[in-house]
């Protein structure tokens, strides 16, 4: 009974107030409205999407920054991947300091040695440079080489290049004789015979060939002793040949036997030359302005400056041009 009293009482009440029931469902109303009107607006989706993809580039560049970092680190160690992926034993990793050697790229052969320099740059005369004097060496021991003989005459072979020394190199100015410009080799050597070579060159032939084989061991020489045929390097023609060709390049070239000969000094149409001292040979070269009748002047002189040779005074040297 209390329970039903208490639900009729409960619905008589609803019943019989009218204005609490319009409250009630004014309030339901108002409660319906205020939800939609707070009813949140619709989510961003094209701009969260933009915004996950420019996470994603950015973790990536951090991926990729991270793996050059290390590269940089560990530069010692090169990684080499030959055949298709996880072949397992075709991959090789190399490391610096360690495995195997790369073989070396083949080398090229070299040239043959060549005479050896001479002591001073003033011997290679004329823009004549040393692989240019070297060359003419071999062809001109070459021209030796192909040379006959002659009937009962027993000649030596010269030896090769790389025996010699380079002495002297000018231009060589021709005459009636010998007519067309060139060039003069002379060359030296010590072992196993002393020998001296006057190569003339003309137009890329050899054209003619002076030798001097084994040593002066005449004991009436002098302290300096000028070749025997120098004369080929610093006469342009004869007397007999008429006008000489001017200006003239000239040579001049010998031995030095004496230790004491610390200087030699060449002579010739009123200019002097300081000759190069060459592991006992002297050699000077200038240009001459006139024609002359005497050959050149030598003289040697010691280390206090003392005059110890004089080829005026030398019987066995021609003077005179003929």
């Amino acid at each position: 009974m209390n329970g039903r009293d208490d639900g009729q009482g409960r619905h008589g009440g609803q019943d019989g107030h009218g204005g609490q029931g319009g409250f009630e469902s004014d309030l339901r109303v108002q409660m319906v409205q205020g939800a939609t009107a707070v009813r949140p607006a619709p989510a961003p989706y094209q701009a969260i999407v933009r915004q996950g993809r420019v996470e994603q580039r950015r973790r990536r560049l951090a991926v990729a920054g991270a793996a050059l970092v290390v590269l940089a680190v560990v530069p010692v160690t090169a990684i080499t991947l030959t055949g298709d992926r996880g072949a397992g034993p075709s991959d090789r990793v190399t490391v610096a300091g360690g495995g195997p050697t790369p073989s070396a790229a083949p080398q090229s052969p070299r040239p043959p040695a060549g005479p050896a320099a001479p002591a001073t740059p003033g011997q290679l005369a004329d823009g004549i440079t040393l692989p240019e004097a070297a060359a003419g060496l071999e062809q001109c021991l070459e021209y030796d080489r192909q040379r006959p003989g002659g009937a009962g005459l027993q000649r030596g072979d010269l030896g090769k290049a790389a025996d010699y020394r380079i002495l002297l190199a000018h231009r060589s100015t021709g005459n009636d004789n010998t007519p067309g410009d060139g060039r003069y080799i002379v060359a030296v050597k010590e072992n196993p015979t002393p020998t001296r070579i006057i190569c003339s060159i003309k137009n890329g032939q050899t054209s003619g060939l002076n030798t001097s084989v084994g040593a002066d061991d005449n004991p009436e020489r002098g302290p300096v002793v000028p070749d025997i045929n120098g004369g080929k390097l610093y006469l342009q023609r004869l007397s007999s040949e008429g006008s000489w060709k001017l200006p003239y390049r000239w040579g001049s070239i010998g031995t030095v036997v004496d230790p004491r000969v610390a200087r030699v000094t060449v002579s010739y149409g009123g200019a002097t030359a300081e000759a190069a001292l060459d592991h006992g040979w002297f050699a000077a070269t200038g240009i001459l302005e006139r024609a002359v009748t005497q050959a050149p002047r030598i003289k040697g002189y010691d280390a206090q400056g003392t005059q110890v040779y004089d080829s005026d005074q030398d019987k066995s040297y021609d003077k005179p041009i003929p």
